[in-house]
């Protein structure tokens, strides 16, 4: 079962990713007030919407940035939603034909929101005839080939674009200007999480101490999706080990058996540190080589692993390749290690 109840140990594997999404929707804030940390980005957002309500427009096209995990398609769920509007999503890779798009935009309402995940890795053709859909609400549409061809005009619904990126440099300028606001993601500060996961806990039914609270948020990575996963972790933990009550050492240890730090380091980080510190003996390691040695896609470190660890002070990005800092030493017990070296 999948209605707010927690799975039994026969469940299988698509049984527990469908209750994994649908935990996921119902912890995910539906309006700006309910929406924790990014004051800033909040307070921008807010001025445009009421703003666009108030002359009965759509609202800016909107593009957010940062770190996975950090609430960019929660708040495009959110934008519609203050709008009172439609709402459609896609991604990307997905669209790999002009005319993919072309089928998602004459759909569209009056100003509905389409977001569009990883916008970055949109197809040359596809971003191109999304200029005009942005600013001039139309698409020129090539029918035929060759000297037969001819280009027709189709109007479409004013809409509103919200896009989400890794990668805000992988984005052409042209697409990137056509913006009307930028909104950057910052990772969380431990208070923030703790009030995430306060709000989790409460929506989950889940009997958690405060202090409890606060040893998930400190291990999250800055990350809410991060605080609400483990919260989900330790919460099983509790339930078979401690009858389901989290107090502060349920929750230290269930952290300590999944193997995240007083860091928040994982597994791949512990791995990333020690093969730049070890493995390499301090030496500069590129991205593929390091990506290589610790069994992961270099993707994936770059944008998973490595802002954490540069936020952290772990690691440094040098022209040379990945180097292990003092600190990222010390926390690995190699202090001595590192003193050999400089």
């Amino acid at each position: 079962m999948t209605d707010g109840r927690i799975l039994g140990p026969a469940a299988s594997p698509e049984e527990r990713a469908v209750e994994e999404v649908e935990l996921d929707r119902s912890l995910r804030p539906r309006s700006l007030d309910d929406f924790v940390g990014q004051a800033s980005t909040k307070e921008h957002l807010s001025i445009i919407l009421d703003a666009a309500k108030a002359r009965d427009e759509p609202a800016d096209h909107l593009l957010f940035a940062g770190s996975p995990g950090l609430g960019k398609t929660t708040l495009a769920h959110i934008v519609a939603s203050e709008l009172g509007v439609g709402f459609s999503v896609t991604s990307g890779p997905v669209l790999e034909r002009a005319g993919d798009l072309a089928a998602i935009l004459t759909n569209l309402q009056d100003r509905d929101v389409l977001f569009i995940d990883e916008i970055h890795r949109l197809a040359r053709t596809v971003e191109e005839i999304l200029y005009p859909a942005m600013e001039d609400f139309r698409l020129d549409i090539v029918i035929g080939k060759g000297p037969s061809a001819r280009s027709i005009r189709v109007e479409i619904p004013r809409f509103t674009l919200v896009g989400a990126t890794t990668r805000t440099g992988m984005l052409t300028s042209p697409l990137r200007d056509r913006f009307g606001f930028t909104g950057r993601l910052d990772f969380y500060e431990p208070p923030e999480l703790a009030a995430i996961i306060r709000r989790s806990a409460a929506i989950l039914d889940i009997g958690i101490e405060p202090e409890a609270g606060e040893e998930i948020a400190v291990r999250a990575r800055g990350t809410p999706r991060i605080a609400n996963r483990l919260l989900r972790r330790v919460r099983d933990f509790a339930q078979v080990r401690a009858a389901g009550r989290i107090s502060l050492e349920v929750a230290r240890d269930a952290l300590d058996l999944f193997q995240v730090d007083t860091e928040g380091l994982d597994k791949v980080d512990m791995a990333i540190l020690s093969a730049l510190a070890e493995r390499f003996r301090g030496r500069p390691v590129g991205l593929t080589t390091l990506a290589v040695a610790v069994g992961e896609e270099p993707d994936t470190i770059e944008d998973v692993y490595e802002p954490f660890l540069l936020r952290k002070g772990f690691i440094q990005r040098t022209p040379r390749g990945r180097l292990a800092t003092l600190s990222a030493y010390e926390h690995l017990g190699l202090r001595e290690a590192f003193e050999r070296l400089v």
